[in-house]
């Protein structure tokens, strides 16, 4: 059996390594180890002690110890020390002696290790206390050594310490450990941390910073270990330490050149982000504005190589006369960051202050505009990613309105930003857990009015954002990546409900919805035949819809148009959608295998109220039946619209008029009637 008692595992062997003899008990007084020393001394065997009913230790050895003293050690985090106790043998022969207790826990579990420090000799051989001292005086010989008393008081230090620390032993010793260290936030931190493990009698670890007798500081490995005094009878405490500021030089030495703007001296954008990770942990409130320079490769090009070095050095040096007191970085070339208290008037005055201090090219003022953006913590973003990515933000926006300003965004802008940073961390997740599913919202032919496909629509409402809409989800899909996850998940779905249909007898199409970024991956059109063959849907069962936009890249893309090529030889069908609200060109309409047109809702929802749209609706249409396109129109909300629709010639009508996107159950109903 063995226990574990912080770091030191406590077992037969470690009894038997004490001084003196040892045993274990637990809180009902059962002994869990008996020392091999104490059997010697006391005569009890291990049989007679271990696993009794009734145990001799209190009844017999420890007969004199009362409950209430056994429940006072165990209470006590501290070691207990007992004197002129006296206890039994198996003979039943007085014993004086002393009791050094400590209790401890393990696996939720109390015990008390108790040693019996007798007064005239050890049990363990010299050639143990030899080695213990050999022991000793390497350690003196390797590193540098500290004992303190048990209220953190200096009594003791070797020379190795002396000469590092700059201290004699006439001015240190009777110093208090926390005088080592520096007088600061940090040093009070780690103080307080190395002594409260200590004085729960764990072993503590790690890289401190000290100072010296004349202030200087130095770093050291350091290792602080609870010990006993046998002598004296009380608690010290031993500081191992390992000097090691040379290696802490030249680490703070490439930190330097890793995290800090060797053009301008600020420091770069990963220090940035350690030091707002820090501020944000201490709920520190600043305002994080960004600074970009407008127009800034024009101004490069207007200007010879010293001048464009001189323009950052100088916008440098305005930013910290300005911005005094405050912390800045460089992110890149032409955008800054200032971490400031400051307001956001004053911050604004930038700009006031550049030009009646403009930076000069030669005798030239160079006319130099900065895009701004103000982000406060915590009112608007809580991490570092947020922060940089509404920054980002706040300067598009400001360029497009001219730019030459310094803006904070509203409530309502952070808020959206807020939701969609939640969205990209809940997306991941949701798609492991399969927590997105699939709508299907029918399309109706106009002469037979039958339900003659579907639309497969992505839903997901999450239990922490609520519903998040397509509108929502797509964007964030694409820019994180995942739309590519996203349409594997739809494809699959889609092909697995298209057969069960089938089955069932009801023969309609499943499309689905694909980006151009799905279809710049060179697998796309194996991994939709893969899923193809693992759902067994015939693929005549599946439609593909594309934009405009996914159109004309895959005009320019011979490797994308092959894809498409390849899987509509295997018979599925590619769907134009959203017709006639994206690019002008109608190149691709020739080039790629484009079987439907599917008119853009906007079309439709103005078709009522607009001559021009019935004309210009009625045109799509014929130009999509010249070339031979079934044409469907999306968005269709009213009987008045259908029947507006099929004068026009127009195939196939989806909307709400004929039913919302609905479960594949209602689908069915549907199709039933």
């Amino acid at each position: 059996m063995s226990l574990m008692h912080n770091s030191i595992k406590i077992d037969e062997r470690y009894l038997n390594s004490l001084p003196f003899p040892a045993l274990v008990m637990d809180n009902s007084g059962r002994v869990t180890l008996w020392g091999k020393f104490a059997e010697q001394q006391f005569g009890f065997s291990m049989s007679d002690i271990t696993g009794q009913a009734s145990s001799p230790v209190t009844e017999n050895l420890l007969r004199q110890i009362s409950q209430e003293t056994l429940e006072q050690i165990a209470q006590n985090e501290n070691f207990t020390y007992l004197e002129n106790i006296q206890v039994y043998t198996q003979a039943n022969d007085e014993i004086t002696t002393s009791l050094l207790a400590k209790s401890f826990t393990e696996q939720d579990e109390s015990y008390i290790l108790i040693m019996f420090v007798l007064s005239n000799f050890m049990i363990n051989p010299p050639s143990a206390n030899r080695a213990l001292e050999d022991l000793k005086q390497n350690l003196e010989s390797t590193f540098m050594t500290i004992t303190l008393d048990q209220d953190g008081f200096i009594v003791e230090c070797n020379q190795n310490f002396l000469k590092i620390s700059q201290w004699t032993p006439k001015r240190v010793i009777g110093k208090t450990f926390w005088q080592l260290f520096p007088d600061n936030s940090t040093g009070e931190k780690i103080t307080n941390t190395i002594w409260r493990n200590l004085n729960h009698g764990l072993t503590w670890q790690g890289e401190v910073e000290k100072i010296s007798k004349s202030g200087l500081p130095y770093w050291v490995l350091l290792t602080a270990i609870p010990t006993f005094n046998f002598e004296t009878n009380e608690q010290q405490y031993m500081l191992l330490e390992k000097d090691i500021t040379k290696a802490k030089t030249i680490q703070h030495q490439l930190e330097k050149i890793a995290y800090i703007d060797t053009e301008t001296g600020l420091m770069n954008a990963h220090r940035l982000e350690k030091i707002i990770t820090e501020m944000i942990e201490e709920q520190r409130h600043f305002s994080f504005v960004y600074l970009s320079i407008d127009k800034f490769y024009t101004l490069k090009e207007l200007q010879d190589h010293p001048s464009e070095r001189n323009l950052i050095i100088e916008f440098t040096n305005r930013m910290k006369m300005y911005f005094q007191d405050s912390t800045m970085a460089r992110i890149n070339e032409n955008d800054f960051v200032v971490i400031t208290p400051l307001s956001e008037w004053f911050i604004q005055g930038f700009l006031a202050y550049l030009q009646q201090h403009p930076i000069y090219n030669g005798s030239v003022a160079v006319p130099i505009s900065i895009s701004g953006g103000i982000t406060r913590f915590p009112e608007d973003q809580s991490t570092f990613s947020q922060l940089m990515k509404a920054s980002i933000a706040t300067i598009s926006t400001v360029r497009e309105a001219g730019g030459d300003n310094i803006v904070s965004l509203s409530k309502a802008i952070h808020k959206a930003l807020n939701r969609k940073a939640l969205i990209e961390k809940r997306l991941l997740q949701a798609l492991d857990q399969k927590n997105l599913k699939v709508l299907y919202q029918p399309q109706v032919d106009v002469a037979s009015g039958k339900i003659t496909a579907v639309e497969a629509l992505v839903r997901w409402e999450d239990e922490e954002i609520g519903v998040v809409s397509p509108d929502e989800l797509i964007p964030v899909a694409e820019e994180t990546g995942l739309i590519n996850n996203i349409g594997s998940f739809m494809l699959e779905k889609a092909c697995e409900q298209a057969l069960i249909w089938k089955k069932a007898g009801f023969d309609i199409k499943v499309g689905i919805n694909s980006s151009v970024r799905e279809f710049r991956d060179k697998n796309m059109a194996k991994s939709v035949l893969d899923t193809l063959a693992k759902t067994g849907c015939p693929a005549n069962l599946i439609q593909i819809e594309i934009t405009e936009k996914f159109a004309l890249e895959a005009e320019a893309a011979s490797f994308i148009t092959q894809q498409m090529r390849k899987l509509e030889n295997e018979g599925i069908v590619f769907v134009l959608d959203d017709f006639g609200i994206g690019y002008g060109s109608f190149r691709y309409m020739q080039i790629l295998p484009i079987d439907t047109l599917k008119i853009d809702q906007s079309f439709t929802k103005s078709l009522l109220k607009s001559e021009k749209t019935q004309k210009l609706m009625h045109g799509m249409v014929q130009l999509g039946r010249s070339m031979e396109l079934t044409v469907v129109a999306e968005g269709v909300e009213t009987a008045e619209q259908a029947e507006l629709l099929k004068s026009f010639g127009c195939d196939t009508i989806q909307g709400y008029h004929i039913s919302k996107p609905v479960t594949p159950e209602e689908i069915e109903t549907l199709l039933s009637r």
